[in-house]
């Protein structure tokens, strides 16, 4: 793709259901490089970014800020170019006339691994500061289950029908991310 192609407008772009009336996410962007924006319920844009898979990114937003996904525009591209996909991220955040949440403070949110540890109650608190390695991993897992269990509930609640398995390795540390 030459730097000669038009960078789309957004909003040029229509709109796409991030969830199908089955709960499904858009199959139709498994495997795609692309660039996509998320929008709200009311359509407010909440994060521009690319992928080189957009649908296994859009799985991992709908897990850590499901009430935000609720809208998509999308532009694919053949072939990974970060300059060109960059240069679309850029023009659409610009276009927006704001830095969307997503892009900004709560860019970690977004686009990090969901950290458990951060719903820890005072007891947990206390019974990892007193437990050995062994004993801290295990309350570290047992806090992401806890933690996965309110994810899980949430979707279920919003009709999520998508495949939803996280990494069990990571809830040794507390952490949740999609396998």
């Amino acid at each position: 793709m030459s730097s000669e192609t038009p960078i789309p407008a957004l909003s040029d772009l229509e709109y796409i259901p991030y969830l199908d009336e089955g709960g499904n996410l858009p199959e139709s962007l498994s495997g795609k490089i692309g660039v996509y924006a998320i929008f709200d319920q009311e359509k407010t844009l909440q994060l521009v970014n690319y992928s080189r898979d957009i649908y296994v990114s859009l799985k991992q937003h709908l897990v850590r800020k499901h009430q935000f996904c609720y809208w998509l525009k999308v532009e694919t591209i053949e072939r990974p170019n970060r300059t060109r996909l960059e240069t679309i991220r850029k023009a659409w955040i610009e276009e927006n006339g704001e830095i969307p949440p997503g892009n900004g403070g709560d860019e970690a949110i977004w686009n990090h691994p969901i950290d458990a540890k951060k719903t820890m109650t005072d007891e947990d608190k206390l019974t990892y500061n007193k437990s050995e390695e062994l004993g801290q991993i295990k309350l570290l897992k047992k806090i992401a289950r806890r933690v996965e269990a309110e994810i899980l509930e949430q979707l279920k609640a919003r009709g999520v029908q998508d495949e939803i398995r996280f990494n069990p390795k990571l809830k040794e540390q507390g952490l949740l991310d999609l396998k």
